[in-house]
């Protein structure tokens, strides 16, 4: 799975501290997100940070070929 993360943010000008701030996620898991190091984040992490951006997890992730 690739994740859209850091395009998001991007898009939406925010930063991983304001998700943190947010949503309670810790700021290294956020920081492994956004840099892709993650293989297997928590469900519960992608909904929260799906719902603050305002996109569906389908947008969040995206399969990898």
């Amino acid at each position: 799975m690739k994740n859209n993360f850091r395009i998001l943010l991007a898009k939406q000008r925010k930063k991983v501290s304001d998700v943190h701030e947010a949503t309670g996620v810790s700021k290294t898991t956020l920081t492994a997100l956004y840099y892709e190091r993650t293989k297997n984040p928590e469900t519960e992490t992608l909904l929260k940070v799906a719902k603050y951006l305002g996109v569906t997890l389908d947008e969040l992730l995206t399969p990898e070929e």
